[in-house]
Formats: structure tokens, C-alpha cells, sequence
């Protein structure tokens, strides 16, 4: 059972305004997103940070959806799963890939770049960040801008793994 409930009135501007941007295109309004906007300033701070890292950044989206997904399973953030398994596969990830996650960084099924940005979201997932190792190795084949866009992501979504934790959001149904 949800810790708090579900808001299904977006009578508040606020929460209007971000329902209508969600829902355009026909996409469900998220139960996170109706948990979170319990506190409706930052349902908007909330969707402030997520869309740009979904829509705005310039790395391979999935890539990021890989981190995504990696981060996910660490923390057994079932919800974020499966919201971002359909999102990783519209991005092109091919299931062997998605399959390859349960060995994590490691595993042959990934290339040199895919390796580094997924060591990154284990260990930033892990806590308390990515090693200086990690980060020296990333230097060598991203930019500084991408890697701040993927230590973003990991540490945006390791975040939302703990906001769905915390606050026992359901999975629509």
C-alpha cells in the first residue's frame, strides 16, 4: 500500500500544467508522478530535471537507458523497470543486451563505451559515487559534458529508485 496517496485532482495549475505535458500523446500520468505531486513545486522541480535528462542530453539515449535499467536492478526498483524497458527498447537497445544486464559491466555482450557508462551506474548506484578509476577510464572515451550527462542520469535515477522505495509507489495497472 502506498505511504501516501495517489493525487488524482490536477485542479492546481501546477500539477495541470505538467499533466497536460505528460498525457499529450496519449501517455498515462504516472504514479510517481501522482505521488510526487503531493508536494506540487516539486512535481515541477521533478519533471524540471527528468525530461531534460530524457530528451535533452547528447549522449546515445539508449546508452542511457542501459544505465537506467542497470540502476533499476541493482536496488530491485521493479516500477522503474518496467518504465524504462519500453523506453530503452523504443531507444534501440536489442535484448541481449537488456538480457546481459543481470552480469553487469562486465559482461562480453557490451562494448567498450557501454562497459564504462554501466561500471558508472553500478558504482554511483552502490554509493557514494563513482571511483576516480571509473572516472579516469570514462575521461578516455567521453567528453567531460558527457560524462556529466552520465553521472547525471545514474545519479537522477538511483534517485528515483529510492523515491519508489520510500514511498511504495504501484505500478499502474
Amino acid at each position: 500500500m502506498p505511504n501516501l496517496p495517489l493525487i488524482e485532482d490536477n485542479s492546481d495549475p501546477r500539477l495541470a500544467k505538467i499533466f497536460k505535458e505528460v498525457t499529450d500523446g496519449g501517455r498515462a500520468f504516472p504514479n510517481l508522478y501522482r505521488m510526487i505531486g503531493n508536494s506540487r513545486a516539486m512535481l515541477q522541480a521533478w519533471c524540471d530535471m527528468a525530461w531534460p535528462l530524457r530528451n535533452d542530453a547528447t549522449t546515445p539515449r539508449a546508452l542511457r537507458e542501459l544505465m537506467i535499467l542497470r540502476g533499476a536492478q541493482i536496488m530491485g526498483a521493479t516500477y522503474e523497470w518496467v518504465h524504462h524497458l519500453d523506453m530503452a527498447r523504443a531507444a534501440g537497445l536489442p535484448q541481449d543486451k537488456i538480457d546481459a544486464l543481470k552480469d553487469g559491466h562486465t559482461s562480453p555482450a557490451f562494448d567498450t563505451k557501454e562497459r564504462i557508462a554501466l561500471r558508472l551506474a553500478e558504482e554511483i548506484t552502490h554509493g557514494p559515487g563513482a571511483s576516480a578509476e571509473a572516472m579516469a577510464e570514462a575521461r578516455k572515451h567521453f567528453s567531460d559534458g558527457e560524462i556529466v550527462e552520465l553521472a547525471l542520469t545514474s545519479s537522477f535515477y538511483a534517485c528515483v529508485g529510492r523515491m519508489l522505495h520510500s514511498l511504495d509507489v504501484p505500478l499502474e495497472r
